[in-house]
């Protein structure tokens, strides 16, 4: 069996996407059979401009290969980030062109990967198996311009019909996204593997820092992406603000709107805010350590009442208080799944003032949680649904 896996980010790469993709060819190499083999093609690190991590462009071992594209260098712009998808597309098609595949696996948070793993697997006469992180389609008609929305929302419509359709599977990596997908696909046949709690965060929780004395100043951390998204220009400012001599923020990070969030923290002149650029995996966690307490948010727009942060599992195992500004179904997550962690409304100051006094600032034990949400056994059972796929299309 020989399996193609396109993921348009991999390790050493910062993000979601590449945590979970890392963690899947694990779990499929200890799943498959010893003749199997699996190629991934994904691309150089590049998830954040301001922060670079060394990666050979090919890797070679007995079972996996490794290939990785560079791109050209780019930012979080929609031209940069087309111009970017478009590289690793066609090295993607020309790399896979005298290969011949069982399967073909592609996970994608912005549509394209998806559309881009229907046609090569169409090439290859071969199963395909689309892991979904995101609906693309419902995010640009809140986060861009409206008049560009208006004109590329049907475009990525027909591109999303195309790959959806198209494949033999699909998992949805939150439930949230269920009623979106069934409704306009009902016939696809569909899994719900979630994202989840990887080992490195277990341990790192475990040998957390404990609480200051209770009159200290309050460190609130909040680690990922700062772009439109996730809003943080549209709260942190005014609630640090309110927050002056209490807390301190520590934003750790890049992104499209982190030159916005700047602008107006200098515009207020707010003293309790840091901003710092991304870092690798193993100093993250020493953050996540000193921090008091985790800090998340979404911006106020309907598409994000779907989603399901990965954040959010990285903070649970963690031990630590969670402060979340979110809606919809990660809100319902959060309030059933992790205990002391609180949500407020996105965007809105005053309910994120009022939860904060409702928030603990003790750590507690999430053992429940982590056991459920393990990333090793969740990913082990979706490598056997992948594989599971291909045996029964075979017979």
């Amino acid at each position: 069996m020989k399996i193609l896996v396109l993921s348009f980010y991999y390790k050493p790469d910062l993000c979601a996407g590449s945590f979970r993709t890392t963690a899947l060819v694990e779990a499929l190499l200890d799943y498959l059979p010893e003749h199997a083999r699996i190629d991934v093609i994904t691309t150089l690190p590049n998830r954040y401009s301001s922060f670079s991590s060394e990666a050979l462009e090919v890797e070679s071992y007995p079972r996996l290969s490794i290939r990785r594209i560079k791109l050209p260098r780019h930012q979080s712009g929609m031209l940069d980030q087309a111009k970017a998808f478009i590289t690793y597309a066609r090295e993607a098609t020309r790399l896979t062109r005298n290969d011949e595949y069982d399967l073909v696996y592609g996970t994608s948070s912005r549509l394209m990967t998806s559309v881009l793993s229907a046609y090569i697997a169409r090439k290859k006469k071969a199963p395909l198996y689309l892991d979904i992180r995101d609906i693309f389609v419902d995010t640009i008609g809140d986060v861009l311009p409206r008049k560009f929305a208006m004109v590329s929302k049907p475009v990525f419509s027909i591109l999303e019909k195309w790959a959806i359709t198209r494949a033999n599977k699909v998992n949805l990596v939150s439930l949230g996204f269920k009623g979106y997908f069934v409704t306009r696909y009902p016939e696809q046949n569909y899994s719900y593997f979630t994202n989840g709690v990887d080992d490195e965060f277990v341990c790192a929780g475990e040998k957390s820092e404990p609480r200051k004395r209770a009159d200290d100043v309050v460190t609130v951390l909040y680690a990922g992406n700062m772009g439109e998204g996730q809003g943080l220009h549209a709260i942190i400012p005014q609630l640090a603000k309110r927050l002056e001599g209490k807390v301190l923020f520590r934003l750790i990070g890049d992104g499209g709107r982190k030159k916005a969030l700047a602008a107006k923290l200098k515009e207020i002149a707010c003293t309790n805010v840091e901003l710092l650029p991304p870092v690798k995996r193993d100093l993250l966690l020493k953050e996540y350590q000193s921090a008091d307490v985790l800090f998340l948010h979404l911006n106020d727009y309907p598409a994000f009442e779907k989603v399901l942060p990965s954040k959010l599992f990285e903070y649970a195992a963690m031990g630590k208080p969670v402060w979340a500004g979110l809606s919809g179904y990660s809100a319902k997550f959060v309030n059933e799944e992790i205990v002391n962690a609180v949500v407020f409304s996105p965007c809105d100051v005053g309910d994120a003032l009022e939860s904060f006094q409702r928030l603990g600032l003790d750590e507690v034990d999430r053992a429940g949680f982590i056991e459920k949400y393990s990333r090793g056994n969740i990913m082990k059972q979706m490598a056997k649904d992948i594989v599971s796929l291909s045996c029964d299309l075979k017979q």
